[in-house]
């Protein structure tokens, strides 16, 4: 069962590892707790807010088979003072550009809105870095029909444009596609999940 390992604010205070893991980004309110709750069965694991901005530190979580996922603080969340942005994201990018042990990101975009400009961005900077992500459309279950069908065609010509080869759509409130998505984390960090 995951729990809750350690928050930290720079290398000297990760959690010493001897294995590989998995870390969660995207806009503030993107979902990443929610997904993170769904994704090892425990509700409580990380906090839900409907307040854009909590999570400000790397939040590092674990299970028994020492699988470890880390909760990355949300990008775009504007109330922020300018120094707290910049000792955030010089907090990220230290983790990103550093961490032997991150094999692969899951970048969540928020299915109602799509690929924004500053997700734009980030796609640039993972791609630059040649680190492995997948992006992971979140909140599928607010999105009609004809909202589905538009966000569907935009991926398709998105993807292409930059050269994005996974994805998942999925909703945390209904569970849908979480047992695929979980697979595959399971599957990339060496083990199958059944």
């Amino acid at each position: 069962m995951f729990k809750f390992i350690k928050s930290s604010t720079n290398k000297d205070n990760w959690y010493q590892n001897d294995g590989v893991e998995i870390a969660f980004w995207g806009r503030s309110n993107v979902g990443k707790s929610s997904l993170l709750n769904a994704l090892t069965m425990n509700k409580k694991i990380a906090r839900v807010s409907k307040t854009p901005g909590r999570t400000q530190l790397l939040n590092f979580f674990g299970d028994e088979q020492n699988r470890i996922f880390v909760d990355l603080p949300g990008y775009g969340y504007a109330k922020l003072s300018n120094a707290n942005k910049e000792k955030m994201n010089q907090m990220i990018a230290e983790y990103l550009e550093n961490r032997q042990e991150l094999i692969t990101l899951y970048l969540l975009i928020d299915a109602r809105h799509g690929i924004t400009k500053i997700d734009f961005e980030v796609i640039n900077y993972l791609q630059s870095m040649e680190l492995s992500f997948v992006l992971v459309y979140t909140k599928m279950d607010k999105l009609k029909q004809k909202e589905k069908s538009k966000l569907l065609k935009e991926i398709k010509t998105q993807h292409k444009e930059h050269n994005i080869n996974e994805y998942f759509l999925v909703s945390s409130e209904t569970n849908l596609n979480i047992n695929e998505l979980r697979n595959q984390i399971y599957q990339k960090l060496g083990e199958n999940y059944e």
